[in-house]
């Protein structure tokens, strides 16, 4: 089941150190002018391929986000995870503007 998660939960659990993926569906272009703190970039065209690999335990915490409420790839994403069996599958809807309206930063890419 996808569920929906806002900017003070994601906030929230950055805080508190819980267990979970973020993940940037954008592509890796866009990924490089900065992402959320912490965040790894899967980009949606490739989470069916990727993500056996690089995400192993499809019973583990996983948020996806994208650019904005308009953007479509985290829910793409998310759908695609889905498929693949993941059972613990978060949607940030507000996306990198959602967090930036909230006075958060991008953290610069360090790759």
């Amino acid at each position: 089941m996808i569920e929906p998660i806002d900017t003070a939960t994601l906030r929230d659990w950055q805080r508190q150190e819980y267990d979970f993926t973020l993940i940037d569906t954008l592509p890796g272009n866009v990924f490089a002018e900065g992402h959320l703190p912490g965040a790894i970039n899967l980009p949606s065209d490739d989470i069916l391929a990727q993500a056996p690999a690089r995400l192993p335990d499809r019973d583990a915490r996983i948020v996806v986000y994208c650019a904005s409420t308009t953007c479509k790839r985290a829910g793409l994403s998310a759908g695609r995870l889905e498929q693949l069996g993941y059972t613990r599958i978060f949607h940030y809807e507000e996306g990198k503007r959602g967090w930036q309206a909230e006075g958060l930063s991008l953290e610069p890419d360090r790759r």
